[in-house]
């Protein structure tokens, strides 16, 4: 599970774990040890993987868990901008390896999809550091051989669709995908062309989605990113910016109602 091409170049390098509790734990307690960063950090099963707000994620080997440790990339304040890098380079891999099937699909903020279907999440994990410095680690999970069934929302795994389900090789063009990216988004320098790219995979976009957050659940139309990639709902009309919450698409959406009706 190398390594190659404008990762390599770019100085980039690989831990490789039979097992771990958490990459993304692992990475930032390497931030905290003092590492410099540019690490992948990449385990064949985790015992204690996590999505957002700390929901479990289900990590058995088979499929890829890898995550990337960066010192000091940008300011604390844009940070999150680095979730969607993420996005564009996984949905970009991945794209690849599915002919281009416009089937694969980005979900506001962090999940790729194929046919609706959720096949890979990103946790974003931000610090400042004691010794000074901010560390970031991004976090990917991607269903190669196996996928969760049982959840609230439909999901697969690369096997279902594609032969090219290899977790090493995926980590390959994985990791060469976001050094391009890194690059191109040039510590924040350049998100207007992230937020481009990212809106080209975007799953949803211009039809009725349900966002629940801090707030509630909101309904209404998804009409795009703002230029700081906060999602744009149009509620009869009236455009407003969400920082964070959940998004269901439609078919998410009538697969919820039905099991409320059910219930």
């Amino acid at each position: 599970m190398p390594l190659e091409g404008s990762a390599l170049r770019s100085g980039f390098r690989l831990e490789l774990h039979a097992r771990l509790g958490s990459t993304n734990d692992e990475a930032m307690a390497r931030a905290r040890g003092g590492d410099a960063g540019r690490l992948w950090v990449v385990a064949r099963e985790q015992t204690s993987g996590r999505g957002r707000h700390g929901r479990e994620w289900a990590s058995p080997r088979g499929n890829l868990y890898a995550s990337l440790l960066l010192i000091d990339p940008c300011p604390a304040a844009i940070a999150p901008q680095l979730g969607f890098v993420a996005g564009v380079a996984l949905a970009a891999t991945v794209s690849d390896q599915v002919r281009h099937d416009r089937r694969l699909a980005l979900k506001w903020p962090n999940d790729l999809l194929f046919a609706g279907a959720k096949v890979a999440g990103i946790l974003l994990d931000g610090a400042q550091l004691s010794a000074g410095g901010f560390a970031c680690v991004i976090g990917f999970g991607v269903n190669c051989r196996s996928h969760p069934t049982g959840l609230a929302y439909p999901a697969a795994d690369l096997a279902s669709f594609t032969r090219a389900s290899d977790p090493g090789d995926l980590l390959e063009r994985l990791s060469e995908a976001m050094a391009i990216w890194l690059e191109i988004w040039d510590k924040g320098r350049g998100f207007a062309r992230i937020r481009e790219k990212w809106l080209f995979f975007a799953g949803g976009l211009g039809e009725r989605i349900r966002v629940s957050g801090a707030g509630g659940v909101r309904e209404g139309l998804f009409h795009g990113l703002d230029a700081e990639g906060r999602l744009l709902l149009d509620t009869q009309g009236a455009i407003s910016a969400i920082d964070a919450g959940d998004v269901f698409l439609p078919v998410w959406t009538d697969r919820i109602n039905e099991q409320d009706m059910r219930e």
